[in-house]
């Protein structure tokens, strides 16, 4: 897509509510869209609650803006705010609200009268708790309730719109070697495994109903550490939606959710080399020193098939005194013509002073 051919086997799998898919955080944006088992901090409750069963400050929050598809129109833009509270012994709380606003609407009559505008938007709250299964291994579970109003109460062919709503569940299980000690470690490996936006359809008041970007995250990190000062990051990500794919004619399979879930994995025409073209790759690369300066750089990859989406990011974050920080983050397609040319997100986290806690986890800027 955005200046490249199309081949014959083009299928986009798509949902509903898609700003859910969006990175909210300016670190994670700068690592090609790659956090599910990277280091716990404040955005955990998007990529992965149960790393917060690690963190080490008491608690934190932060505040994240990104200027949406601004090469096509002014007025969109995704707001996130995002704080935790470590309860201890492995155990923290989470919480989070998005906002998307899609720009105004205006309308007109089939003569090209005005009739009127609406504002569109949409929004996600959602609360989530993380504990240690053992000393390694940690789980989270989130709910959320989406609300998305894209035309207000237009009426449609005779049939007036309404906001969709619907509720979700997130559950995530995160692995991390945690062994106390007080040398330093030199290499460290994660794992991350997230099951994002588990909910029923939803309905903007007319026939059809739509499936929740429903998805599966998989995702590693590996951590170098030469010495007290100097650390390297590296991380893969893996993502498929657990949506139904549009068969040959273009139709969608009438599965119900939990339906689709399952059949998500097989039920592509092309068969299971299909299947395999809708997961897209995240890489990402993060240099820290000191914990106080943090350099990024990514890529994300999605096949041609699946809508092409190709993109190199880059970032830094930078420690303002001891409890405030400030990530930034680029986004630069590789393809001519990508309406994400010039995307940029800014993220302010502030952190509440470190507590001592029974056990050792990855540092965090």
């Amino acid at each position: 897509m955005f200046g490249q051919a199309l081949p014959d086997n083009y299928r986009v799998v798509s949902s509903a509510v898609p700003f859910l898919t969006i990175s909210p955080d300016s670190r994670a944006a700068a690592l090609g869209d790659a956090g599910v088992a990277s280091s716990p901090d404040v955005n955990s409750i998007y990529w992965n609650t149960a790393k917060l069963a690690y963190v080490e400050k008491d608690a934190g929050a932060n505040f994240s803006y990104a200027p949406w598809l601004r090469d096509l129109v002014g007025d969109m833009g995704l707001l996130n705010l995002s704080g935790y509270k470590n309860l201890g012994e492995g155990k923290a709380i989470t919480g989070g609200f998005t906002y998307f606003n899609q720009g105004q609407i205006d309308f007109t009559t089939n003569t090209g009268a005005d009739a009127g505008s609406f504002q569109s938007r949409e929004f996600a709250l959602a609360v989530g708790y993380a504990m240690k299964l053992g000393q390694d291994f940690s789980a989270g579970i989130n709910l959320k309730y989406i609300n998305s109003n894209l035309i207000g109460n237009a009426a449609i062919n005779n049939q007036s719109s309404k906001p969709a709503k619907s509720a979700a569940a997130d559950l995530s299980f995160y692995y991390h070697k945690d062994r106390p000690t007080d040398e330093l470690k030199k290499t460290d490996i994660a794992f991350g495994l997230t099951l994002s936006n588990i909910g029923g359809k939803v309905n903007y008041g007319y026939d059809k109903e739509y499936f929740l970007p429903m998805n599966i995250k998989l995702g590693t990190c590996f951590t170098l550490t030469p010495d007290a000062q100097n650390k390297f990051n590296f991380l893969l990500d893996f993502n498929k939606l657990l949506v139904p794919t549009p068969q040959e004619d273009g139709t969608l399979p009438n599965y119900g959710m939990l339906e689709a879930v399952f059949k998500s994995f097989g039920d592509a025409p092309d068969g299971f080399s299909e299947e395999m073209r809708e997961i897209t790759t995240s890489i990402g690369a993060e240099y820290i020193y000191e914990n106080l300066l943090a350099i990024r750089a990514g890529y994300f990859f999605e096949p041609i098939s699946k809508g092409g989406r190709k993109y190199v990011t880059m970032g830094a974050g930078i420690k303002l005194k001891e409890r405030y920080g400030l990530d930034l983050a680029y986004l630069i397609p590789t393809t001519s013509g990508n309406p994400l040319a010039n995307t940029w997100r800014v993220t302010l986290n502030i952190d509440l002073p470190q507590k001592v806690i029974t056990s050792t986890s990855v540092n965090q800027l």
